[in-house]
Order: structure tokens, then C-alpha cells, then sequence
């Protein structure tokens, strides 16, 4: 079974705001303050409604029977549709189980607006059941199924108040947890031109989700101790071996247990 740790890293759509408030004529960044600016007055919060988002960073941790690799889809500073096509093209050709954290509540509804916006096809994604039985009882869209696992809804017991940030479970387990930066300097470090900052930081995520994922694996039955020590090892043996800086200070941030 192919498994696929998914996350994605977004920005303020500025041309989407341009259109809604009548911003022409002004920067990236003052209509993206106008976007917070009328998000805070909406909600109490900063935090952009999913259709506001575009997605500069989708990466990915990849475990087939054979390997294991971690990587962003795309080039830096490919489009967005062609990061959001390369992410459903990899679900059309290995069907793998999806783990995310909060990918439920967050990445998936972001990445189907933009799959709208550019007219991506994602059939298997949506699959259930009508073309391949098997989706009828385990596809990726029913919250209760197994196909996508959403390890902060999972393990909050699908309850609100039980909700805890990839951060402190990360931090709670061991794990480097955030690493180089966090979320809320994704827009300023885009700004500056940092994207490939931004790609790295969201493989350090995935990574997270990862581990988390896999101590998951051994508390429901489905990797023995043993099964678990070796992947584990399997991950540091990775990260040992990859010339990446960022891979490298996420190993280092990583005491042995």
C-alpha cells in the first residue's frame, strides 16, 4: 500500500481581493492588508476564508513498499496549476492512502477551489464508488472513512474542543515540531522572495505529520514495535543521507530515543 503525507503552504490570493474590494492600482501588499484588514472586522482574525488562499507549496512524504522520499511537487515557482495537477495526478496513478494534519478542515477544501478555478481533473479523488466499488465504502471524501486520514480530526476524536496544533503534538511526541519558521511568516518570507524557504518549511511539516502518523500506525495494532522502530530508523537513514540543509537541521533537532 502506497502511503501519501500530504501539506500545502498559501499565500493571500491578491487578484481575488483586487476584484472583491476594488483594490486596483495597489501592491500585493497592501491588498493583501486590505484582505486581513476586512477579515479582522468579519471574524476577530486574520485568517482568510479557504477561496482567498493560493497555494505556492504542496509537499509530500512517500512511502511505497520499496522507498521512502520526501519532496515539494513542482519546480519553484511553477503555477499553481501545475502544483495542484501534479498532487491529483499522483492520486490517479498510485491511489495511495492520504495522511494530512487538519488536511480535512484546511488543505482539501483549499486545493478543490483552486482545482475549480483551473479546471484540474481529479476523477480518482472523487471517486466513490460508481466507476470502482471498492471507493464505495473507503473513498476519500466520507470524514469517517480510511482512504484520507486527517490525524488532528482522528485524534481529537472528531470533536472540536479536543483539537491540538501539529506543533505541540509534534513537541509532545519527541519530534523537531516547526522548524525555521511558522506559519503566520509564509506571506512576509514570500514577499521577499523566500519560496524556497517556504518549500522547505513545508516538508519539515510533512516530516511531522509523518512520525505522528506512524506512532499512530503502532497505537491502533497496525505496526508492531518492532515494524515501528524500523521505520522510524528508516526516516533518520533519509534525512542522514539527503545533502539538504533543512533535512539536516530536522535530524539534528531530533534527539535519539
Amino acid at each position: 500500500m502506497n502511503t501519501l503525507v500530504f501539506d500545502i503552504e498559501t499565500i493571500p490570493d491578491t487578484d481575488l481581493g483586487r476584484r472583491l474590494y476594488g483594490l486596483d492600482g495597489l501592491t500585493d501588499a497592501q491588498v493583501a492588508e486590505v484582505m486581513f484588514t476586512r477579515r479582522r472586522q468579519e471574524t476577530g482574525g486574520e485568517f482568510l476564508s479557504h477561496e482567498q488562499h493560493r497555494i505556492v507549496a504542496i509537499s509530500v512524504v512517500m512511502r511505497t513498499r520499496d522507498s521512502l522520499k520526501v519532496w515539494s511537487l513542482g519546480e519553484a515557482g511553477a503555477t499553481e496549476k501545475d502544483l495542484i495537477e501534479r498532487f491529483y495526478d499522483g492520486i490517479e496513478k498510485f491511489t495511495p492512502d492520504l495522511v494530512s494534519w487538519n488536511g480535512s478542515g484546511f488543505d482539501l477544501p483549499v486545493l478543490n477551489y483552486r482545482a475549480l478555478l483551473h479546471g484540474v481533473t481529479a476523477a480518482r479523488f472523487w471517486e466513490t464508488g460508481d466507476s470502482d466499488s471498492s471507493f464505495r465504502y473507503s473513498n476519500y471524501l466520507s470524514r469517517f472513512h480510511w482512504r484520507h486520514m486527517d490525524l488532528m480530526d482522528i485524534l481529537s476524536g472528531f470533536q472540536g474542543r479536543g483539537r491540538a496544533s501539529l506543533d505541540d503534538v509534534a513537541t509532545l511526541l519527541g519530534f523537531p515540531g516547526k522548524v525555521g519558521m511558522r506559519g503566520a511568516d509564509v506571506w512576509p518570507t514570500y514577499l521577499e522572495g523566500g519560496l524556497t524557504r517556504i518549500r522547505d518549511y513545508c516538508e519539515t511539516d510533512v516530516l511531522n505529520t509523518y512520525l505522528i502518523y506512524l506512532r499512530f500506525q503502532l497505537l491502533r495494532g497496525h505496526l508492531t514495535p518492532e515494524e515501528h522502530a524500523r521505520e522510524v530508523a528508516r526516516v533518520r537513514k533519509m534525512l542522514a543521507d539527503s545533502g539538504a540543509a533543512h533535512l539536516k537541521e530536522f535530524l539534528a533537532a531530533w534527539p535519539p530515543t
